[in-house]
């Protein structure tokens, strides 16, 4: 399937990709596989990692054109790019928990060889390790209610839950884990290694050749790269990374356009104008507007 035929969505059926939506998203897979005739088509997500969380029921997994069948307590990792679709049976009982994978890269970043270890898909059955699973189902349970309330400290429990779950999991991946699942193509890790760095140094309008060398490739090749799997020049995905940014400034703060220009690094706040305007259609204040007042 080709990479622009393969629909990507911010949760399964939903293209909205508002940036005023919490950073994480918890509900039961019942909740949308029953919609949808528990038949999920392939898919994938940009800039979401996913866990699913089966405890009970069965589902037939689709991990970038390979099949398998799992059944729970068990729980599946989904990195963001990764093209996956369900089966689910009827019956099928779990949770599945959402996030920004940027978000999950700053949990987990001071948890040595951890957060590598989920850069590509993982199955870990949870049938031969009940007080693992019990401690899961514990953890997932308390992240879901910390994840509908709103106690004060929610965010601080939120992060500890999900730093709780992945210690959990990591501990459970046995050494010969890697030859029992679709693993990501070095490409693929590729872009997503891409991704994170343009999240970190977007601001600082690092040349495409910077990026390259630090992923030991070179500039061809990770523009390829990018075609493939982002959909984008090396070059389209920093400038959309700096527009998402700018939107942000100009949705959710009362910075004036050349002080979201200045936080961005741009020098001249008329050329910011232009690429902003450039990129979106609109100007940065027509923009903030229409936030506004959709009608405007």
């Amino acid at each position: 399937m080709a990479v622009r035929a393969i629909p990507s969505y911010a949760l399964y059926g939903e293209n909205s990709q508002n940036p005023d939506a919490d950073w994480i998203h918890c509900e039961t897979i019942q909740a949308r596989s029953r919609l949808h005739n528990y038949r999920i088509q392939p898919h994938r997500h940009e800039t979401l990692f996913q866990i699913l969380h089966l405890t009970g029921g069965a589902a037939e997994i689709e991990l970038d054109g390979q099949v398998s069948t799992l059944t729970g307590p068990a729980v599946i990792t989904l990195p963001s790019l990764t093209v996956h679709g369900y089966r689910f049976s009827p019956a099928i009982e779990g949770t599945v928990v959402t996030l920004f994978e940027s978000r999950l890269a700053q949990i987990l970043g001071s948890m040595h060889g951890i957060k590598d270890a989920f850069r590509s898909p993982q199955r870990i059955s949870l049938r031969d390790h009940e007080e693992a699973a019990r401690a899961v189902a514990a953890d997932i349970g308390a992240l879901a209610a910390e994840f509908s309330g709103r106690a004060q400290g929610r965010l601080e429990a939120i992060e500890a839950r999900l730093g709780l779950i992945f210690i959990a999991l990591h501990r459970l991946q046995a050494p010969e884990a890697g030859a029992s699942h679709p693993q990501a193509s070095r490409a693929l890790q590729h872009a997503m290694r891409f991704r994170e760095l343009v999240d970190q140094d977007f601001r600082a309008h690092k040349p495409i050749d910077a990026y390259a060398r630090r992923l030991g490739i070179t500039s061809p090749h990770l523009n390829r790269i990018c075609r493939e799997h982002l959909g984008d020049t090396a070059l389209g995905v920093i400038h959309g990374r700096i527009i998402l940014e700018a939107k942000r400034y100009l949705t959710f703060t009362s910075m004036s356009a050349k002080e979201v220009a200045l936080a961005l690094s741009f020098d001249d706040p008329a050329y910011f104008a232009r690429f902003f305007k450039q990129k979106t259609g609109l100007s940065p204040l027509r923009f903030r507007a229409t936030q506004k007042n959709p009608a405007a």
